[in-house]
C-alpha cells in the first residue's frame, strides 16, 4: 500500500504551520541507480520529524542533498524559504550557518579537547563573540547535554554515548534554527539510545530547533517524533503521526513496527 502525500493527511497541528524545508520531487541517482525517486517532503517549524527505512533506502542521500552535500538530478529544495539549488558558495554558506548536522560517527576533532571541539564551530560561524561570551556558550551546550565535567576531556576519553552527547553539544553551541541528526542512536546500547532520545526532544523544547531524524531505530521514532515518514525504494511509502503507524495492518509497516 502506498500512501500519497496530500494536504488533508498531515496532522492537524501542522496544517497551517510555517514550513523550513520544503522539498518537491526530488531524484537522486548514482551510476544509473537511482537512490530517491519523485520524493517531497515537508519539514515544520518547531517539529520533529523521523524519516524511517531500511539501510539503501536513501535516507542519508536525502539529508545530504538537504545541505547539497549531492546536487540531486531533478526537483526543487528550499530550506528557510531559500532554492538551495540557485544560491551561490557564500549564500550557501550562509544558509549551513543556520543548519546544525549531528552526524552518525559524532565527527569530533580526536586532536582537540571537548572545549576546543566546540569552540572551533562558534569561531567560524559567530565571529563577533568575545573569548568570554564563547565559554559562556560552551559551557551552556555541555550543561545542556549533561557533561560539563569533560570540558577538558579528549575524544579518545570518552565512551560512545558521551561522544554522541558532545557532538550534539557542538551542534547546539551556534543556535541552529533546524538540527538534521544522521542514525543519532547507531551503535549505542539501548539504554544510552534512550538518553540520546530524551536529549533531542530536550534540543527541541529548549531552543525552539526544527529537525530531521534520520533512524531506523524504531525505539528513537516513537519518543522523538511528531511525524514519521517510512521511505521504501527511494520514495515516501507512508506519513503520518507514529500512532498510525502503530496501527497499520500494512505487511511492510508491521515488519518496521512489531
Amino acid at each position: 500500500m502506498n500512501y500519497a502525500i496530500t494536504a488533508t493527511n498531515l496532522p492537524d497541528n501542522t496544517k497551517k504551520c510555517e514550513e523550513v524545508i520544503e522539498i518537491n520531487n526530488l531524484r537522486k541517482t548514482f551510476d544509473e541507480q537511482e537512490v530517491l525517486k519523485n520524493m517531497s517532503l515537508r519539514l515544520f517549524k518547531g517539529e520533529n520529524l523521523a524519516v524511517l527505512g531500511k539501510s539503501g533506502s536513501g535516507k542519508s542521500v536525502l539529508i545530504k542533498c538537504i545541505v547539497r552535500l549531492y546536487d540531486p538530478d531533478y526537483g526543487t529544495i528550499k530550506v528557510l524559504g531559500e532554492d538551495i539549488s540557485a544560491l551561490d558558495h557564500k549564500g550557501l554558506g550562509e544558509l549551513r550557518k543556520k543548519i546544525g548536522f549531528l552526524f552518525q560517527s559524532g565527527a569530533l576533532y580526536d586532536s582537540m579537547t571537548v572545549r576546543q571541539n566546540l569552540e572551533f564551530p562558534l569561531l567560524r560561524i559567530k565571529k563577533d563573540l568575545t573569548q568570554k561570551m564563547i565559554n559562556e556558550k560552551v559551557s551552556e551546550a555541555l550543561e545542556n547535554v549533561g557533561l560539563s565535567d569533560a570540558l577538558n576531556k579528549m575524544p579518545s576519553q570518552l565512551s560512545g554515548g558521551m561522544r554522541k552527547r558532545i557532538s550534539l553539544a557542538r551542534t547546539i553551541v551556534v543556535d541552529p534554527m533546524i538540527i538534521l541528526y544522521d542514525e543519532p542512536t547507531t551503535g549505542l546500547d539501548p539504554a544510552t539510545s534512550d538518553e540520546i532520545s530524551s536529549l533531542i526532544n530536550d534540543v527541541q523544547k529548549k531552543y525552539k530547533t526544527s529537525s530531521l531524524i534520520i533512524t531506523h531505530d524504531i525505539e528513537c521514532a516513537r519518543k522523538t517524533a511528531d511525524r514519521v515518514i517510512m521511505l521504501h525504494e527511494g520514495e515516501v511509502y507512508m506519513e503520518g503521526k507514529p500512532e498510525e503507524f502503530e496501527n497499520s495492518s500494512d505487511s511492510l509497516i508491521r515488519s518496521f513496527f512489531k
